[in-house]
């Protein structure tokens, strides 16, 4: 027989009734709240930072996929922004979307979920629902949530409070997938933390994918991203390949995309970036090598898609020299530096490793973005340029570093002395003096590996 408390919870969901609080207001956190803002439920944004807080009490977004007008009628009706997790004392269901960096030694850094929880832990109800999103090694929800709630407050999972985890699968800027639309994978501690978890998110998202337990959904959505991660390296180190053989590894994977079964594509590029490509393989590795078994497949393709920048500077470099011109002092202006197209997300972006990369070798360096205004490198703000036909003439070679939709590409090539195209943008330009990474023929190679 179920405990009353979970009867309770379970009949406010159903009535739409409890009151929700969503721990981190990034990129995860906050499309999160709008979604159960806009569902009808309470929310509190709970948001460490009071710079963010402040602009969403504006009614403005610092989240490309979030707009102003998403946020207008929410806020201070729907959706409530704040800076005191005290405010956790009126929540049914705690949601924490917190970061999961690297360590500088590629290590899983848990520490913003640790003391998410710790601040959390004085101002849980009983029966409240804590749901972790924050992408994580398997293990995580039973090893550094469950015990430590169970301990400071001497309450029992599954009775007098209920855990799950229900990974973040938030592909920024997509037009096709939402956080609505894409199917929700969950587990539970308990049958009834699952229990609560399904019943409160499918009563406002299309698909709930229950799994049998916490530490399955930590891994699956480690899984999702470790493939991409293998594919990825794989298509790089087989770009390199192509170059020397004479082969344009753009028409090859067009062509193998062609079939209608057993493919998927991937495409190459100047690294990897985001939170999720070049981070989640790791927490899986980490995982594995404490139990014994290293995962040489999956740190191998992590090792081939860090070595991309580099391998782009080493091509720059032999490019320019091919054309009499020695790296040292050349101008070199980087077109992107997002880490993927239509976003102005630059966490782990390749672009700004490359950057770096320039800027030992004595290059002259400067970028364009339309939606990065600016980065920080070595503590001082670098700004983005106007992307223009002066803009373009003033360089020795200009690096499309990020594909995005709103650049004049044949403008780029119409002016620029020199392009290395690292992401294919430029395929259906004419004329110019264009290297397209994965052409063969380039005046220019280097070894990668």
């Amino acid at each position: 027989m179920k405990e009353v408390g979970i009867l309770q919870l379970m009949e406010k969901i159903t009535k739409g009734t409890v009151k929700v609080a969503v721990i981190g207001l990034g990129y995860v956190g906050l499309p999160m709240a709008v979604e159960m803002a806009q569902a009808g439920y309470d929310v509190y944004g709970v948001d460490s930072d009071p710079v963010k807080v402040a602009k969403l009490l504006q009614g403005k977004s610092y989240i490309i996929d979030i707009g102003d007008d998403a946020l207008e009628g929410l806020i201070g009706q729907q959706l409530h922004p704040v800076t005191d997790i005290k405010v956790l004392e009126h929540a049914d269901i705690v949601v924490i979307c917190v970061p999961t960096p690297l360590t500088d030694g590629h290590q899983p850094d848990t520490s913003y979920i640790e003391t998410a929880i710790d601040q959390a832990i004085p101002h849980l109800r009983r029966q409240t629902l804590l749901i972790l999103e924050s992408t994580t090694y398997p293990g995580t929800t039973e090893e550094l949530i469950r015990p430590v709630i169970e301990q400071r407050r001497g309450w029992t999972v599954g009775k007098d409070f209920y855990v799950c985890f229900s990974p973040e699968r938030v592909d920024p800027g997509s037009i096709h997938f939402n956080i609505r639309n894409t199917p929700k994978v969950i587990g539970g501690c308990t049958p009834d933390c699952l229990a609560a978890g399904v019943g409160f998110y499918g009563s406002f998202l299309d698909q709930i994918v229950p799994v049998s337990s916490t530490t399955v959904a930590e891994a699956a959505k480690l899984f999702e991203n470790t493939f991409r991660s293998v594919n990825i390296g794989m298509v790089n180190e087989l770009t390199a390949a192509c170059e020397k053989i004479g082969i344009n590894i753009w028409e090859v994977l067009d062509a193998a995309a062609t079939k209608p079964f057993g493919y998927m594509p991937f495409y190459p590029g100047p690294g990897i970036g985001g939170h999720c490509i070049p981070v989640d393989p790791l927490y899986l590795s980490w995982k594995s090598e404490q139990h014994g078994f290293p995962l040489e497949f999956v740190d191998l393709a992590d090792r081939m898609n860090r070595r991309m920048p580099l391998y782009i500077a080493e091509r720059i470099e032999a490019m320019l020299a091919h054309k009499g011109k020695a790296i040292n002092k050349a101008k070199i202006i980087l077109a992107g530096v997002a880490y993927k197209k239509d976003i102005d997300d630059v966490r782990e972006s390749p672009a700004l490793v490359l950057f770096e990369h320039l800027i030992k070798m004595g290059a002259s360096v400067s970028f364009t973005d339309p939606y990065v205004s600016s980065f920080k490198l070595n503590g001082e703000a670098t700004p983005s340029r106007t992307a223009n036909a002066q803009l373009w003439e003033s360089a020795d070679i200009v690096v499309i570093t990020t594909d995005h939709s709103v650049v004049d590409y044949q403008q780029l090539v119409d002016h620029a002395p020199l392009v290395f195209d690292t992401r294919n943008a430029t395929a259906h330009c004419t004329g110019g003096h264009v290297v397209i990474l994965g052409h063969p023929g380039d005046g220019g190679g280097a070894a990668v590996g």
